[in-house]
């Protein structure tokens, strides 16, 4: 249960803030994020490339904004994300993360970020016990006050900590996933067939709308074999330093079987679906609804389809999943693009 009663957390309900400040979209460091995702794209580091497909300058990930997390960026009256919700960090869970754009974030944006604490809410959720719930908007603003992207996180936390089988479990440490509105135990889908990582080759970017059916297939993108680096790798790049996510007596004493990776890991993973299936400047939307962890040693498979197209307004909105080979549901999620 929070420090705080759910009466002075309501009370907040509202409260903006600015939480990132001058935060430089940097080459080297989009470059660094895309790798720790897995995503080897030349777009996020060639302007060549950039060029060649159609943008002005070389464009940062769909979940770049995590970077907005280190410290040179956070204001000095600022902790955390800017509000003093008396959650325990141990046993925090990120539920949900989505985001809408105005436009791609692009090297040499300098942003800024106001976080509105949207709603704080609580709910009974099993055996983890009284859940209580905070959703975080966060606006992405350049010096002239132009939108670029819209940031949505909802946290919760729980009264201990939460098994992969337990209901609403979600996201844990601030980027990492136990396991929110999962399936009863046994409820999963077949597995899905190991396959080779999908490259930027393999998939030719849909950019009209025409030919467009709901259950046409996007690309595949599989991570196998993960190893404890990669989730070190994506601290480093993200600035997600969550201890449970490298630190093992850490991890277990929190009541986890081991450490285990971000979710935010997994989602800039699945991420690569969109990114290689519509080219980023005509994405409006994506967002995550994380389920379960990934741990060392597995392999994450992310995949798509078209769930509806929009031929009067040239959307189509796609339907996400990211699983392991042994058909554990991570996360589900959804994509929308604008097209001609």
């Amino acid at each position: 249960m929070p420090n705080r009663p759910l009466a002075e957390l309501e009370a907040m309900v509202g409260d903006s803030r600015v939480t990132v400040a001058e935060f430089r979209i940097e080459p080297g460091k989009v470059e660094e994020f895309a790798r720790a995702i897995t995503a080897e794209d030349p777009v996020f580091r060639d302007e060549s490339v950039a060029a060649d497909r159609g943008y002005d300058r070389v464009p940062a990930p769909p979940t770049y904004t995590q970077v907005g997390r280190f410290p040179r960026y956070t204001p000095a009256d600022v902790d955390g994300k800017g509000f003093d919700l008396g959650f325990q960090p141990e046993y925090v869970l990120h539920g949900e993360q989505a985001y809408e754009y105005d436009r791609p974030m692009y090297v040499g944006d300098v942003l800024e970020g106001t976080t509105t604490l949207a709603d704080v809410f609580q709910r009974e959720g099993g055996r983890a016990g009284t859940m209580t719930f905070a959703v975080l908007e966060t606006e992405y603003r350049t010096p002239d006050g132009d939108l670029v992207l819209t940031d949505r996180s909802t946290a919760i936390e729980t009264e201990g900590a939460v098994d992969d089988g337990d209901e609403s479990a979600a996201e844990r440490g601030d980027g990492s996933s136990s396991n929110a509105s999962a399936e009863p135990d046994g409820g999963t889908a077949d597995p899905e067939p190991t396959a080779p990582t999908a490259t930027v080759d393999e998939f030719d970017r849909v950019r009209t709308i025409g030919g467009l059916e709901p259950g046409d297939a996007g690309p595949t993108v599989v991570v196998p074999d993960l190893e404890r680096q990669q989730f070190v790798k994506y601290a480093g790049a993200s600035g997600d330093f969550n201890p449970i996510h490298y630190d093992e007596p850490y991890a277990t004493a929190a009541g986890n079987e081991s450490v285990f990776g971000q979710g935010m890991f997994t989602a800039g993973v699945t991420s690569r679906v969109v990114a290689n299936w519509f080219e980023l400047r005509d994405v409006t939307s994506f967002g995550v609804r994380f389920q379960s962890r990934v741990f060392p040693d597995e392999t994450i498979v992310a995949s798509g389809e078209v769930a509806a197209v929009d031929p009067d307004a040239g959307t189509v909105e796609t339907a996400l999943e990211a699983r392991t080979t042994d058909g554990e549901t991570l996360l589900t999620g959804t994509a929308t693009a604008a097209l001609e």
